[in-house]
């Protein structure tokens, strides 16, 4: 059986190590106990989305990055290519691959631009 758990702690070792860090640094930075810090890389304790967070910002790397790791790592424990698993139309279902029309925005909002690209709000 795969955990989950036990992939996000190896990841973040993994991270930490190519990092060059110490359990000791990183979780001073992520404000996390030390113990627990060992504990979760060892896949014997589940991380909160906050803590997965804070540990994250501590290995200055995205969450997006380490979730994404984690993912492709799960598949190949399953035995599923990357691209047979998003090919495969049994194992992501319909629902999921189309989004109705009325779902898409048929404009941006000003907000969105102007938090993303200053330039772009005063065109619109």
């Amino acid at each position: 059986m795969v955990l989950v758990r036990q992939e996000i702690g190896d990841v973040l070792r993994d991270f930490r190590l190519q990092k060059g860090q110490t359990l000791r640094q990183v979780a001073s930075r992520a404000t996390v106990a030390l113990g627990y810090l060992s504990e979760v890389e060892r896949g014997q304790k589940e991380a909160s989305s906050e803590i997965l967070a804070s540990l994250a910002d501590a290995l200055e790397v995205p969450i997006s990055v380490i979730m994404r790791e984690v993912s492709d790592r799960l598949a190949i424990v399953e035995g599923l290519s990357l691209e047979s698993a998003v090919s495969d139309a049994t194992y992501i279902p319909d629902s999921v691959i189309s989004v109705p029309e009325s779902y898409i925005p048929d404009t941006i909002p000003a907000s969105f631009l102007a938090d993303n690209d200053p330039s772009l709000a005063s065109s619109r």
